[in-house]
């Protein structure tokens, strides 16, 4: 009864608090853990007619479908792939380019971060339609300079081993200004008594960053690992929807993409509700195991 009691006052002494917190939480709770009820259509002969509850249980069968196919580990492959290469390229960057702009001073450095934040703006549609103008066969600057120098033409989104390059490099540009700002938030609260001390001892600017700003951020970096970690089995499938096309297929078909055709347009809820949820059982194993190993290793995690 004291731990109770002792919880309801610690509420009504801070009541405003829960107050500021109640629109978040009822939010949470009715898009986030509501749609939770109709995962029970992966495991159902989902029919519109008879609803969630009437349709017939086929247990694991669409499971088993999706790992029988022929397309699965075509799907694991690509998925993994384009994430892993994602994880190599895009997550470093954003750190380089913090210490990059933590470095800069006066207004040179809100010009730079403007810069450098205004491409996460950019919609996704408007980058996949810069994506194809740029590199077109016909109009495309790329091509024009490649014919100038004498090269062949080449309708580069049409080639299978092109495509992860375009998602990969196309998202890093996009994304890397804006993932910079939490890094440099952390790079704010660095002591400047620290680097003042290091500059008498002689710690050029490269020694500054090893030995005092990278470590101030250590934390941020191994928790924004994690959390990458546990997404490695999802690729959103928007941009690559609109990349993909009959010709580069082999390589830019991923899960999500597959889940969208087969639960939207084929029309095959339930099919596509298992795809989905086996993903997302991925998603959570990598998560846990993650923040596992960097809790043995580093002492620092999610939970």
């Amino acid at each position: 009864m004291g731990r109770p009691a002792s919880l309801i006052r610690r509420m009504g002494k801070y009541r405003a608090y829960y107050i500021f917190l109640l629109p978040a939480l009822v939010y949470v709770c009715i898009f986030c853990y509501g749609p939770i009820y109709g995962l029970q259509i992966a495991f159902k002969n989902y029919k519109p007619p008879l609803g969630i509850f009437r349709s017939p249980w086929v247990g694991m069968q669409h499971f088993i479908d999706f790992y029988k196919s022929y397309y699965f580990w075509r799907l694991i492959k690509n998925t993994f792939s384009i994430s892993i290469y994602s994880l190599v390229v895009g997550f470093p960057i954003p750190i380089l380019l913090a210490l990059m702009l933590n470095e800069v001073r006066g207004k040179l450095k809100n010009v730079m971060q403007t810069i450098f934040y205004a491409p996460h703006f950019i919609s996704i549609v408007v980058m996949v339609g810069m994506i194809g103008t740029m590199f077109s066969p016909s109009i495309g600057i790329v091509n024009t300079l490649l014919e100038n120098l004498g090269f062949e033409r080449i309708y580069f989104l049409a080639l299978p081993k092109a495509f992860p390059h375009f998602y990969v490099w196309s998202g890093v540009w996009q994304q890397m200004g804006w993932n910079a700002v939490i890094y440099i938030a952390a790079l704010s609260g660095v002591d400047p008594e620290l680097h003042e001390a290091a500059r008498i001892d002689g710690a050029n600017l490269f020694q500054r960053i090893i030995y005092i700003n990278l470590p101030s951020i250590k934390p941020t970096i191994v928790i924004l690992f994690i959390l990458s970690i546990g997404g490695l089995a999802s690729v959103g499938y928007e941009k690559v929807y609109l990349l993909q096309n009959d010709l580069n297929i082999e390589t830019s078909e991923v899960i999500s993409t597959y889940v969208y055709k087969r639960g939207l347009i084929n029309t095959n809820y339930s099919f596509s509700a298992a795809v989905g949820l086996f993903n997302n059982i991925i998603n959570s194993i990598l998560l846990v195991t993650a923040n596992g190993i960097s809790r043995k290793v580093n002492e620092t995690s999610l939970f």
